[in-house]
């Protein structure tokens, strides 16, 4: 349906001025863009334009169903968009925009964190129970089954963190960019460090810049040790001498990108380690 012509204040413009169809659809839009329904949209700029309306007045006047007019100011209230005015009738009035709009927006803001804490406090419980059901399964893997190769940045980052959170004793690592998690900007190993794990950092010298060498320091008095060496050749983690992942740069492609291999296997963390401790010893201490 074609948005009505309408005598509408727009946000900026004086009294004297009535909003033209083309802006009217523009602002329209615009309010569409940040969440407003249609119905919500319409009322709002029929409601800026006029110091109060009765329900029914603004319903005809911004081409909204009777039936659906209370639920729409309903709605514009919660958000923000308008408020009560309270006589012999209820009348209805518009929130500035420079007081509305902000104040909706941290809202959704509150609301859109506040899901995203519980989706992520619901997929971590998920992860634990269909690790527990699948352990039966397990317990049958061959060799090769403790390898695994990742090449999404996004599930190497997410195989990292696990690791990282379940790491008991000892955590190594070959740090160089491009990052998939940047382990100086990762909260995981703090706490780590806080649960008593020995942390060692060799970092290759090109990646650092000043913001980098601010939080090894931190790292550095929160009591990891931290090394430099020019070149690394690999990306690597080791936690536990049990598991890890390794990341190598994929020499084809013309635009820099890692595939990794996780492990689950002593043996080839064995060997890992034995890498790290020879660029271990070669490192100079981080100055």
């Amino acid at each position: 349906m074609p948005l009505p012509k309408l005598s509408v204040l727009p946000f900026n413009l004086p009294m004297s001025r009535e909003l033209s169809a083309t802006d009217y659809q523009r602002f329209w839009r615009r309010l569409r863009q940040i969440g407003l329904n249609a119905y919500e949209a319409r009322s709002y700029l029929v409601l800026l334009g006029h110091p109060r309306f009765k329900a029914l007045e603004l319903a005809a006047r911004a081409q909204v169903p009777r039936q659906k007019i209370y639920e729409v100011l309903d709605s514009l209230v919660e958000k923000g968009f308008a408020h009560v005015v309270q006589e012999k009738t209820k009348l209805f009035s518009a929130v500035e925009p420079s007081l509305a709009l902000p104040g909706y927006l941290r809202r959704r803001e509150e609301i859109l964190r506040q899901e995203i804490e519980e989706q992520s406090r619901q997929a971590s419980a998920l992860a634990e129970d269909l690790d527990r059901s699948l352990e039966p399964a397990e317990r049958g893997r061959g060799a090769l089954d403790s390898l695994r190769i990742v090449s999404s940045p996004s599930q190497t980052a997410n195989h990292y963190r696990k690791l990282l959170k379940e790491v008991k004793d000892e955590y190594i690592e070959f740090s160089k960019p491009p990052y998939a998690v940047d382990p100086l900007d990762e909260r995981l190993v703090q706490q780590a460090l806080q649960r008593g794990v020995k942390v060692r950092l060799l970092l290759e010298h090109t990646g650092l810049d000043a913001t980098h060498r601010r939080k090894l320091a931190e790292y550095s008095r929160a009591g990891a040790e931290i090394r430099e060496a020019p070149v690394l050749p690999m990306k690597l983690a080791v936690f536990d001498q049990a598991a890890g992942l390794v990341a190598l740069l994929d020499p084809v492609l013309t635009r820099p990108t890692w595939t990794a291999v996780v492990f689950e296997h002593p043996a080839f963390a064995e060997a890992m380690y034995a890498l790290f401790e020879n660029h271990w010893k070669a490192a100079r201490k981080l100055t």
